[in-house]
Formats: C-alpha cells, sequence, structure tokens
C-alpha cells in the first residue's frame, strides 16, 4: 500500500519524503481544501514535483474547493498546468470542473468531499474518467470489507489524523456561522469549540484524531491502494514522524526505533486518538479539550511550587512540560531540574495534569530533515477557455417543494404542495399512497454504504453520485443541495437539481443565466448544518458561546442531524428567484409542528402581512436570508 503524507509546505514536503513515504499531496495558492496551510505557489509547485520525482515519490494535488463560476477557466487552467509540470494526480470536488477536465489527461480522484461511500458510488467515479476514490471516513473495516474488493478503481482510506465531525463535503456549520466556508477550503473549525449540552459544557464535536496502526494488515488484504494520513496544517516533525511510522510499520520494521518514533508522534501533536470508525460505530469525540496538548504524563499533586507526585513515563532534564486544570491551560516550562520537578512560575498548590509538548529528540529530527531548497520553475499556465452557453430569461413561477418527515405534516402540506420530498423510509410507501394527485418523491438517507436504498420504481432524491448510480433507472430523479451544485458546468442529468444553499443572490443569478436545466433553491427552514454517525449525539440541542440554540435529532438509522439555530426565510423572494429562472423552492418542514407547515404553504400560496409576521412568531421571533445574502 502506498503510504501518502501531507505536504503544506515546501518545509513538510522535505519531511514527509525524509520520512519515508511513497506520494504526497499538496496544494497551490489556490482551489486547495486547506487555505490556511502554507501551500505552493506555481513555481514552488514545479520545483517540488522535480524534487519529490527525484527522490521516487509521487505528487497528488489537490484542486478540491468548489468552484464559482467566474472561477472556472482559472481553475481549468490551472489543472493543465499542473500536467505540464507533471503532477501525477490531481484530487478534485467539484462535479462541474470535472467535466471541463474530460480533455486534460491527468489521473484524477475523487476528494473525500466528493461523499463518495459506496460501491455505487465508485462505480459512477470509474464511468466519470476517475481513477482513484477517497473514502469518506465514516465507513466501518466490515463496510470497507464489502466495497474495496469489488472496486474498479484505485481506493484511498484516511489512516491518522484529524476525523471531521461532519461528513465532508456536506458541512455548512463553518460557512452559516462565520461566513467561511469548508467546501470552499476556508473552515473556521467550530467544532472545535465548547457547547452546552443538557446543561453541561464540552467539546462534543471534536474528534480524537484517527490512528489507525493496528488495521494496516487487514486494509492490505482488502486491496486499498493508499494510505492517507492527515495534516496540511500541521509542523514538519509531525510530518516526518507520521510518514516515518507508517512507513516503517508497512515495512515491518518494529521495534526500539519505532517505539520511539511512534512516542515522539504522541509528543509533536496530541489531541488524543481513536480508530475513527474502522473499528466499528463509536464515538470518535475527545470532550475534554479540543487542541494539541501533547504527550499526557500524568495528574499529578503541586506543592510549594513543585511537582510532588511520582510517575512512571520518565520525563528528562530540557523536556517541555505543559500544566493544565481541566481545560485552563496554567502555563508551561522547560525542565531544568529532577526529583523534584520546580515550576519556574507561581502556581497554586493543587491537582494538576501535566503533557509534554516538547522532547529535545526533537532537534535530532530536525537535523535530519535538514534544509528545505529553494523549489523553483518558470513553466506558465496556459490558456483555458470554458464555454457557456447564454440561456433564454426565464420568468417562472416557482413550484413548492415541501420537505416532510411524517404523515401528519404530508397531510397538513398537501393542499399547497406541487411536491413532496419524504425521507421517512420506514413510511414511504404509506406517503406514496396518501399524497393522491401530488408527486411524492422518495428523499434517500444522506450515507448509505451497502446502497440499500435503490428505488428504480418511484421518484427520488439523491444527495451524492453513489446514490444517482444506484437509482438510475428511477423515473424521476431530483438533487438534493448535497450534491453542491456551484456552477452552470454541472453534469448530472437529473429532472431537477436543488443549488448549493452557500451561493449568494448574485451567483444564484449568474448560475441560472447559464444553465439550461430544472434548478431549486431552499427558500425556508432550519438548514441541516451538520450529519454525523457519531452515537453519542443524541436528540436535544448545542448552545454555543453567543447563546445560539442547534436542534439536534438522531434518526432512526442512528445518524445525528444537527440544524441552523434560526430559520432560513426567502419567501418574500421567491417571485425574484422565478424571474432567474429558478423552477423550485424547497420548504423544509421536517421535524416541524403542523401549524407551521400549513402558515408556510398559506404564506407561499396567499402572501399577507399579517400572516409574515404571525410567521415570524412561530419562528421564534428571527429568521435569516443565509448566504443568499452574503458569499463565501
Amino acid at each position: 500500500m502506498e503510504i501518502l503524507s501531507p505536504a503544506g509546505s515546501p518545509d513538510s514536503l522535505v519531511a514527509a519524503i525524509k520520512g519515508g513515504c511513497d506520494a504526497v499531496y499538496l496544494a497551490g495558492k489556490s482551489f486547495g481544501a486547506r487555505a490556511f496551510a502554507g501551500n505552493f505557489s506555481d513555481g514552488e509547485l514545479e520545483g517540488a514535483i522535480a524534487y519529490a520525482h527525484d527522490h521516487d515519490v509521487k505528487v497528488h494535488v489537490t484542486v478540491n474547493t468548489l468552484i464559482k463560476n467566474s472561477e472556472m477557466e482559472e481553475a481549468v487552467a490551472f489543472v493543465k498546468f499542473l500536467k505540464d509540470i507533471d503532477a501525477d494526480a490531481i484530487i478534485i470536488q467539484d462535479l462541474g470542473l470535472l467535466k471541463n477536465l474530460t480533455s486534460v489527461d491527468i489521473p484524477k480522484h475523487a476528494s473525500t468531499q466528493m461523499q463518495i461511500h459506496s460501491l455505487k458510488g465508485i462505480e459512477w467515479c470509474a464511468e466519470h474518467g476517475l481513477d482513484r476514490v477517497v473514502l469518506a471516513r465514516e465507513l466501518t473495516m466490515e463496510e470497507l470489507g464489502r466495497i474495496i474488493p469489488e472496486s474498479p478503481i484505485e481506493t484511498e482510506v484516511f489512516i491518522q489524523g484529524a476525523l471531521c465531525y461532519c461528513m465532508s463535503g456536506g458541512c455548512l456549520l463553518s460557512s452559516f456561522i462565520g461566513g467561511r466556508s469548508g467546501n470552499r477550503g476556508s473552515c473556521a473549525q467550530p467544532c472545535r469549540k465548547r457547547y452546552i449540552r443538557d446543561g453541561e459544557q464540552g467539546y462534543f464535536m471534536s474528534c480524537a484524531d484517527i490512528y489507525g496502526m493496528k488495521y494496516l494488515e487487514d486494509l492490505d488484504k482488502l486491496g486499498v491502494t493508499s494510505l492517507k494520513i492527515e495534516g496540511r496544517m500541521r509542523s514538519p516533525p509531525y510530518t516526518y514522524l507520521a510518514s516515518k511510522a507508517y512507513s516503517m510499520a508497512m515495512e515491518g520494521e518494529k521495534g526500539e526505533e519505532f517505539d520511539e518514533i511512534l512516542e515522539l508522534l504522541r509528543t509533536v501533536f496530541n489531541r488524543g486518538t481513536c480508530d475513527g470508525y474502522l473499528g466499528g460505530v463509536v464515538s470518535p469525540v475527545q470532550s475534554l479539550y479540543p487542541d494539541n496538548r501533547g504527550f499526557y504524563i500524568a495528574d499529578v499533586r503541586i506543592r510549594n511550587g513543585a511537582i510532588v507526585t511520582e510517575f512512571d513515563e520518565p520525563v528528562g532534564i530540557k523536556d517541555g512540560l505543559s500544566i493544565f486544570s481541566g481545560d485552563e491551560k496554567i502555563g508551561g516550562f522547560k525542565v531544568m531540574d529532577l526529583d523534584p520537578i520546580h515550576v519556574p512560575f507561581k502556581i497554586k498548590d493543587g491537582d494538576y495534569q501535566i503533557y509534554r509538548t516538547y522532547d529535545p529528540r526533537i532537534d535530532v529530527i530536525k537535523n535530519e530533515i535538514g534544509n528545505t531548497p529553494r523549489f523553483r520553475g518558470d513553466t506558465p499556465r496556459p490558456e483555458a477557455r470554458v464555454k457557456l452557453e447564454k440561456q433564454p430569461v426565464r420568468d417562472l413561477d416557482p413550484e413548492l417543494s415541501f420537505y416532510v418527515s411524517s404523515i401528519k405534516n404530508l397531510e397538513a402540506a398537501l393542499p399547497y404542495a406541487d411536491r413532496i420530498y419524504f425521507d421517512n423510509m420506514d413510511r414511504i410507501d404509506e406517503a406514496m399512497e396518501a399524497v393522491g394527485d401530488v408527486e411524492c418523491v422518495a428523499l434517500l438517507p444522506r450515507f448509505d454504504a451497502l446502497d440499500e436504498f435503490s428505488f428504480n420504481d418511484r421518484p427520488v432524491m439523491v444527495n451524492n453520485p453513489g446514490q444517482y448510480r444506484a437509482c438510475k433507472d428511477a423515473p424521476r430523479i431530483y438533487g438534493s443541495n448535497l450534491m453542491n451544485m456551484f456552477n452552470s458546468s454541472f453534469p448530472m442529468p437529473l429532472y431537477q437539481t436543488t443549488l448549493s444553499v452557500e451561493l449568494s443572490r448574485n451567483e444564484v443569478s449568474n448560475l441560472m443565466a447559464y444553465y439550461p436545466g430544472r434548478t431549486e433553491v431552499m427558500a425556508f427552514g432550519r438548514t441541516e448544518l451538520m450529519y454525523t454517525r457519531d452515537p453519542a449525539m443524541d436528540n436535544g440541542s448545542l448552545t454555543d458561546e453567543t447563546g445560539a440554540s442547534f436542534p439536534v435529532y438522531k434518526d432512526s438509522r442512528g445518524f445525528s442531524h444537527i440544524l441552523n439555530s434560526v430559520d432560513l426565510d426567502l419567501l418574500d423572494l421567491i417571485p425574484e428567484l422565478g424571474r432567474s429562472g429558478v423552477a423550485s423552492v424547497g420548504l423544509d418542514l421536517r421535524k416541524r409542528p403542523s401549524a407551521l407547515v400549513k402558515a408556510v404553504g398559506r404564506m407561499c400560496r396567499e402572501p399577507d402581512e399579517k400572516l409574515r409576521a404571525r410567521l415570524k412568531q412561530m419562528c421564534g421571533g428571527t429568521t435569516t436570508r443565509g448566504l443568499y445574502a452574503r458569499k463565501v
């Protein structure tokens, strides 16, 4: 199996290669999902690829953000440039960009942001020119065992590093509360913040890092092509040590040196470790603290400025230690004496936790990595033209599509609905019978590793390419906003596609000016910001530091849905959307009172100021225009 290491900067690239990896992944200055890493200029990319190839290491370049119409030509030109400088592959999320790269002969890998988590998803990738798929981190070893042996293309699995709480490619929390989109490479990491749940404070969405060393043999037997180490935002010593550890493990090099590498790896970055979901559906959350604390030493008693507790873990002169009390950092220092260890600043007597954050052996690692050469290149970017055909002006009267979960709310919506999206698969047949002449669409679950929900006898709404592949013979196929339609090049031949909820008013208008198909825009409801497999997240709410409360509900399959704290309300803008050519508006009323369903339906059909005021009151007095009113 290939060991694929992160290279967030030129220094980390050198560290990864000297650590023994087989390939690295990195990004240019734009279109990479880690916009705040150091990344590489065009000249640095060219030099870095040449350096890596000189060391028999492949280079995969991330072009895995969602692309706006205004950016498409630049993105295509960038990929052509990557081909010219001999990049080994690109990693891609945006389906419109994929369509515009059919003539560019460079290996293409489906980013985990593409939400591929089933055999049908892999088959779709194979049929559309992708050579490898980076599988969703929510998959268990059992599920991987039923998918990977049948894969027609290469597969890549995350083995080490940070784990997103939400299914990648479907997280909207950062963009909705902070204006920074994870899908655009600028995640503000709100999952690492402290929240209140059931009256208690904690970091309830902050995952420990995946540490999958014990799964290497089983993954190898399954036929996994590549093991991916996350960490483009981390230090060169981390990159070196992670690369070294997994490379040594793959070569069967166990022993004292290996144990030392693992110890140092836990020192340079450590927020706790877990199996992710590889070992099964258990919570990956480490809720005590969200940050890197280094290697845990012990709980200790400090008296008169000295650590008086004896502990088994050896501590040496010049080790760096940090002292914590719960989630509060008291301070850090370099050890200058032993037996006892004195704290060189004022500290109250009491009980604390200590962590090693620095080990003098890391200096040896830094010396082994050595200096980074200056990477240079002078290959120019080629020009690229993306032809978009201007569409005739369309002034439509948008249809009303209601999202509901219960028969009661379905019945409340029927007098107003042109269409029902029904997401309760246990009662879908009953819903189909109850709607009469109104179209009822089966809204599929977001995660379906074994392709259980592959209806071909009824209309369906799909969330990812795999579900489209599984339901390709359905009489009508709708795409949810999770298909991340962000530009007019979107290639899926769906009956109707919901635009990304991260698009602004001007971006919606521009997209529609060049897209001939039917589209829907979400116009009302609590936007689903996160979808998680974490079994510890239960029904209730999460309250952040500003007092905003985010409703949470767990579905019958054990997945939890975290909703926005306020309702999206674009109801008064439905005529504007129609003038842009939008064919339908989505009204998400899942898990809401039937009275609200009726009020929203009446407001759409018979707008009235008194009803508008009452509707706002029913929504708690506050609503939002969402990202339609501001761009990301």
